[in-house]
């Protein structure tokens, strides 16, 4: 009998050691005669317990973490391939309450599958929604996106049925589909997370939008920081174009759809919509001036449905389950699941994915567990770099595009990154105006000086100069930046430099180390 053992090939558990848990594995069943077939899964999203090692037994799968080389003799001995005790076991994987008390739809098959493995794809539901949409013709295929209210997960929340629809509705002609992996917010890997354990879907999705809107060439724009995503997307795309599922006759049906994978350049900006395209066209990667819109006048001048990763992942769900099914899940205007990522100073840092209106304080407190350090929280940028600052007050705050922002914060791509109370939030807006002068385009002025300004003003008040009259001139600086800048980059720089002013104006007043500089 053969053992199936399951190992994170997933780039966050192979930074911790996967590979050599792996090796070891195999190196002990040779030694001991035993018979195992080591399956490289993607990750389950509990970091702080990887590498997560799973064994297939008559009682399911059985969780073993973290994992070292030097654990795996000692793990035999416990007679782990048939679910042993031992300090490391955590019991059957889908019981662990981190992960069993998660709405996965998006991640379903993340951590449970081989990501090239196409016939486990299929058994765990993949196809299907490929299937279904190549029985509809384009219009309907738009309008179950529409009607299932799944939105951008990109950060806008931009319905992406519309702009599938408005895609659709151009002449006929050279239409494209991109996908924005250019996944560059601070404490965000989900994209990543599908990519590599996921990404037959990231596909599937991309090849329904195509033939949704009429598209026969989609383009997968990923980080250059994301090697392995990379590859596994080329390695995905060669799987299905084989199989059939890609190409010129996808599924036998006669219809085309191609998929590139581009390398982009390391630039944060390019994780804007029109940056993007511009890289893609060869050019350096600034911002457009809209209208128009990328729908109507996108890559290389044509209409071009530009969604992030994990819309497009959740595509392939929508078409295989109806839109009725989707929708249940949310609250308000914020239908389905968002998948989280919880990073920073936090205990179990890691991916939830939970239906829209689970508060934040559920995500910190019961699935992060706090602060890894025990002092206690001060506050979480949730958004990105981007984004506002919530304190402790602001915890029960529901997950809903429209709730975040009447709170003056937003969701953005779903990380929440935690503070403990060490952290100095006048350091913290003087980075959002660094972070700005260093990855803008220089397109505009507001973003271009404006961020420079910041930084040099917010500088002052560390040091003690005028601290009234420069926090003022802050306020009215992120006014203009706002207002006046072209794209999110300019625009929503204030938002994390205006919220920790607005919650933390303690952190305002002089400084005497500054000062003393």
């Amino acid at each position: 009998m053969t053992t199936a053992i399951y190992v994170p090939k997933d780039s966050a558990a192979r930074s911790v050691g996967a590979d050599a848990v792996a090796r070891a594995i195999a190196d002990a069943a040779e030694a001991r005669g035993e018979s195992v077939t080591i399956v490289r899964n993607g990750s389950r999203g509990m970091f702080w317990l990887e590498p997560l090692v799973e064994v297939e037994t008559d009682a399911g799968r059985i969780a073993y973490g973290p994992v070292t080389a030097a654990d795996v003799a000692s793990l035999f001995d416990g007679g782990f391939l048939v679910g042993g005790s031992h300090a490391l076991a955590l019991g059957p994987t889908e019981e662990i309450p981190y992960l069993k008390n998660q709405e996965r739809l998006t991640f379903a098959r993340v951590g449970v599958i081989d990501p090239f493995d196409l016939s486990a794809y299929e058994a765990h539901g993949g196809l299907a929604g490929l299937r279904a949409a190549l029985a509809m013709d384009g219009a309907s295929v738009c309008e179950t996106v529409l009607k299932s209210g799944l939105r951008g997960r990109g950060g806008a929340g931009f319905p992406a049925g519309i702009k599938w629809k408005t895609v659709h509705d151009q002449p006929s002609g050279q239409k494209y589909v991109c996908c924005n992996a250019d996944e560059g917010d601070s404490g965000t890997f989900a994209d990543r997370m599908i990519m590599e354990g996921d990404p037959f879907a990231l596909i599937e999705g991309m090849t329904i939008a195509g033939l949704a809107v009429g598209a026969e060439d989609g383009y997968v724009y990923i980080r250059s920081e994301y090697p392995d995503a990379i590859a596994a997307m080329v390695e995905a795309a060669a799987v299905l174009e084989r199989a059939g599922w890609l190409g010129s006759n996808v599924g036998g049906s006669g219809r085309t759809f191609r998929l590139h994978v581009r390398r982009g350049a390391g630039a944060y900006i390019c994780g804007e919509e029109s940056s993007m395209l511009e890289s893609l066209e060869g050019k350096r990667g600034t911002v457009r001036a809209k209208p128009p819109i990328p729908a109507i006048h996108g890559l290389f001048g044509k209409p071009t449905v530009v969604n992030n990763v994990l819309t497009l992942a959740t595509v392939p769900v929508v078409l295989a389950k109806g839109a009725d099914h989707y929708k249940n899940f949310g609250m308000g205007r914020s239908r389905g699941t968002q998948p989280f990522q919880l990073a920073g100073n936090i205990k179990r840092g890691g991916l939830v994915e939970k239906a829209f209106g689970v508060t934040l304080r559920q995500l910190v407190e019961e699935f992060g567990g706090g602060t890894a350090t025990g002092r206690p929280f001060r506050a979480a940028q949730v958004g990105g770099p981007l984004g506002a600052y919530v304190n402790d007050a602001m915890l029960d705050l529901e997950t809903d595009y429209e709730a975040m922002a009447a709170a003056n914060a937003m969701l953005g791509h779903g990380g929440i990154v935690v503070f403990d109370d060490s952290v100095d939030m006048a350091a913290m807006a003087r980075f959002a105006f660094e972070f700005c002068e260093i990855e803008s385009c220089g397109k505009c002025t507001p973003c271009r000086i404006g961020a420079v300004r910041g930084k040099e003003t917010v500088e002052k008040i560390q040091r003690g100069e005028n601290v009234a009259a420069n926090l003022e001139l802050v306020s009215d600086l992120c006014d203009t930046m706002r207002d006046g800048s072209l794209c999110a980059m300019g625009g929503l720089t204030p938002m994390p430099v205006l919220s920790a002013m607005r919650l933390f104006p303690e952190d305002f007043e002089s400084q005497p180390l500054m000062a003393a500089e």
